[in-house]
């Protein structure tokens, strides 16, 4: 287990989620042993909605003049010129984007206009929370419409099936910004009492004034959580959890030595996936 502040913490490793594989019952398998009355169950939002085959393929999608034009302008000029070091982006990732793929880019901002909005196309990854990582092929997982409904029923089936109380969270990479109290993110639909404004505006604001990150707590089910705790919970979820095959879809390729839209589902197997993360308090451990 990992030591973190108040808190133990400890990543529990499953299989690769396919679409329509039952995750509910693999999370239930997977913590059994481990969980007990008290724990925060973690469960990352992006491996989640690929289960429930919340995917697109971006082959399919028809980029527009927009599109291609901030795929190819505003995404290998703007940003690793001028608002990458501006945000202080780490210069793996601004060479990253100096090469970044004109055609394949212009799918996915395309997807990202017609999801997310303009502001969030601008972004120069997770626009509107679309996740590209971690997925085989050309396929993007799009985020959760439904996060509350799907921690409620989580916690119920650990609650029937093991007969422990617990607290279920679902978390996403995705940065929470936190000035003095006030909490914002770019990504859409976090937790209540974390603001979703301005896309990009929100994530150059966050990063040029190097304010406090954490990840993203989008539904909390089992406790009263204030907004400050929950995503002190997403923290220590996402740091405990690992990048599975990457970190980005740079990361990701690079894993497996293909090209972007070339990893497989099988590539993806084969990789060590730790999609859920227990969280205890260091009072409820037995002595």
């Amino acid at each position: 287990m990992n030591l973190a502040g108040r808190y133990l913490a400890v990543a529990v490793e499953t299989r690769y989620w396919k679409p329509r594989d039952d995750y509910v019952q693999d999370i239930i398998n997977a913590i059994s042993c481990i969980v007990a009355d008290g724990d925060f169950v973690t469960v990352s939002e992006k491996a989640v909605s690929t289960a429930l085959g919340n995917i697109v393929d971006e082959k399919t999608v028809k980029p527009s003049s927009l599109a291609r034009f901030i795929a190819k302008y505003w995404m290998q000029i703007v940003w690793p010129y001028i608002l990458g070091p501006i945000c202080h982006l780490r210069q793996k990732t601004i060479d990253y984007l100096r090469s970044y793929p004109p055609e394949e880019g212009s799918h996915h901002k395309q997807l990202a206009l017609e999801r997310g909005g303009f502001l969030q196309a601008l972004m120069h990854g997770s626009e509107g929370g679309i996740d590209g990582s971690n997925i085989a092929h050309s396929y993007v997982c799009i985020p959760l419409e439904n996060a509350q409904e799907l921690v409620n029923e989580l916690r119920e089936r650990i609650q029937t099936e093991l007969g422990k109380r617990v607290t279920v969270a679902i978390v996403d990479t995705d940065k929470t910004y936190s000035l003095k109290g006030f909490h914002f993110t770019p990504r859409p639909k976090p937790l209540k009492g974390i603001h979703s404004l301005g896309g990009v505006l929100a994530y150059v604001v966050g990063r040029s004034l190097k304010l406090q990150k954490r990840a993203t707590p989008l539904a909390v089910s089992g406790s009263q959580l204030s907004t400050e705790d929950a995503i002190d919970v997403a923290r220590i979820a996402n740091r405990t959890r690992g990048v599975g095959a990457g970190r980005t879809v740079w990361d990701m390729a690079q894993t497996f030595n293909v090209n972007l839209t070339d990893v497989t589902w099988e590539m993806l197997r084969s990789v060590k996936h730790r999609p859920v993360v227990i969280i205890r308090h260091k009072t409820h451990m037995r002595t």
